[in-house]
């Protein structure tokens, strides 16, 4: 008996969701897409909060800033939670072998009395402004309104905490092994002159109710200090002889790229929504500009510390001068 072999094709009924496909056809979809389309609750609610009967429990009146179809805005990252947790172990991975090789070389013994005084007195108490920026995102993903805005954002919470971890490894590390310089830099963030506007700062937006002002106040601090951190002193580290601060701030400044794809992506559907592009484009303009001056008051009495710690040739209030200039053109689409 003979028997041939044929390749036989069998089409499926369908590719994907059908609320997906209403949305993008019926094609092959992306897990991100099958698993975060619609997904946000829009009806059929039991009761209106205690808190603040005018609105649903979830609403998109919660900010100023509202797109016409939430769904407009995805994650160009397309992270859903296998794909983030991956890409977060290899990041903080990677951390962990920098570190190990900084301690195996004595590179923070090295440091000179003023880039450990920068680590000391400025990074590691940062560690509380991660904090923070968690608490901040946390309110985000709460009162968003649509799943990839509220997703991205808890995903970046997450990533507050990790960015808080690696600091608080790296006061470990210099501490010799021991916490003591992490109760130190607790002091510093409670008490130190140079730190106390970015305190205030961060308790206040901590509080605020529109998570879309919220995030452009945090974003804005963000855009400020790692610049001035992780990109501006690491080059200066790795000309004055401070590796073990360079190999540090290449983890941070990775994250901080990272992280602005999907909230670069946010801001362009604000301005791109086809009915309500135009309001919000004035908005991202006057709470945007109104952002970044206030945290370039608090990030400057910081910046001048560093100036005192690293002495001469360190123009770290020149440095978050003109960011914050190029930063504010980007919401007002004024020319520095």
């Amino acid at each position: 008996m003979q028997y041939e072999l044929k390749t036989q094709v069998i089409e499926p009924q369908r590719q994907t969701f059908t609320h997906v496909a209403k949305r993008f056809g019926d094609k092959p979809a992306s897990r991100y897409l099958e698993g975060i389309i619609d997904v946000q609750p829009k009806e059929h609610f039991h009761y209106r909060p205690t808190w603040d009967p005018t609105r649903e429990i979830y609403d998109d009146s919660y900010s100023v800033f509202r797109l016409t179809d939430t769904y407009s805005f995805l994650d160009p990252r397309q992270f859903y939670y296998a794909p983030y947790v991956t890409a977060r172990a290899a990041h903080h991975e990677a951390f962990a072998t920098s570190l190990q090789y900084i301690e195996d070389r004595g590179l923070l013994e090295r440091l000179s009395d003023g880039w450990k005084g920068v680590l000391t007195e400025l990074v590691v108490p940062l560690r509380h402004l991660e904090s923070g920026g968690q608490l901040i995102l946390c309110g985000m993903a709460r009162f968003a309104f649509g799943a990839t805005i509220t997703q991205a954002a808890a995903y970046s919470g997450f990533d507050r905490v990790g960015n808080a971890q690696v600091l608080s490894r790296a006061g470990i590390a210099l501490g010799g092994g021991t916490a003591d310089l992490l109760t130190e830099a607790k002091e510093h963030w409670m008490d130190d002159a140079a730190l106390q506007p970015l305190r205030k700062l961060a308790e206040e937006t901590i509080v605020e109710s529109d998570w879309g002002v919220a995030l452009l106040q945090l974003d804005a601090v963000d855009h400020l200090l790692y610049d001035l951190l992780y990109r501006y002193l690491d080059d200066e580290a790795v000309n004055s002889g401070a590796p073990a601060y360079s190999l540090i701030s290449q983890h941070m400044s990775n994250w901080f790229d990272d992280n602005r794809k999907w909230i670069d992506a946010l801001y362009k559907a604000w301005r791109a929504d086809p009915e309500l592009g135009e309001t919000n484009s004035a908005l991202l303009a006057e709470h945007g500009a109104a952002a970044v001056d206030t945290a370039l008051e608090a990030v400057t009495p910081f910046a001048a510390r560093i100036e005192e710690l690293l002495g001469d040739g360190i123009k770290a209030v020149d440095r978050i001068t003109a960011k914050a200039a190029e930063v504010r053109s980007a919401h007002t689409g004024e020319q520095a």
